[in-house]
């Protein structure tokens, strides 16, 4: 189970359109990472990822932190009280929007470049937006990756996946151990 805290914060509405394009959502994510990193690495932890996204009307800024031992709700606790006067004092964000400090699972989301390259030769699930061989999902070794494509290994058989058909991309848990 993930651990979490929220709060809310922020309450400038007039940036919605901009928002809700895309783009700023990037823009903001990697503003918050640069502010943060130091941060919670002087609190003895990784930055994972940052990820800001609106879901129905509510925006949320998820912090996902990690360490060797593993986080609980106390480490948790300790980053969102230590980052959140930096995040207020840089004023990155109008909206309102939902903080939350979590770990990021047992089954990751591989959102960039450094985490598929630290799961190589480990189990992974792909979501796909169009199908291939009439499959929504796919799972396999990731055997490798490039700007264009993830190549899975798929019982001994390569297959390319475009990257732009993938919609969700994580680490694949063996809960039968």
């Amino acid at each position: 189970m993930t651990n979490m805290k929220a709060r809310r914060v922020g309450t400038n509405p007039t940036l919605r359109l901009y928002i809700e394009g895309g783009f700023f959502l990037a823009n903001i994510e990697e503003k918050v990472e640069d502010l943060v990193k130091d941060k919670i690495n002087e609190l003895g932890y990784d930055l994972y990822d940052v990820e800001y996204t609106k879901e129905g009307k509510n925006y949320f800024l998820r912090i996902f932190i990690d360490n060797e031992k593993g986080i609980d709700l106390n480490d948790c606790e300790k980053v969102n009280d230590d980052i959140m006067e930096l995040l207020d004092k840089a004023d990155y964000i109008k909206e309102q929007y939902f903080l939350e400090v979590s770990s990021p699972g047992i089954e990751r989301t591989l959102r960039k470049d450094k985490h598929l390259e630290d799961n190589i030769g480990k189990e992974v699930e792909i979501s796909l937006f169009k199908p291939i061989d009439k499959k929504k999902k796919l799972e396999g070794i990731l055997k490798n990756f490039n700007k264009d494509e993830i190549i899975l290994d798929i019982q001994n058989t390569d297959v390319n996946v475009e990257r732009k058909n993938i919609s969700l991309i994580k680490t694949k848990y063996n809960w039968n151990l």
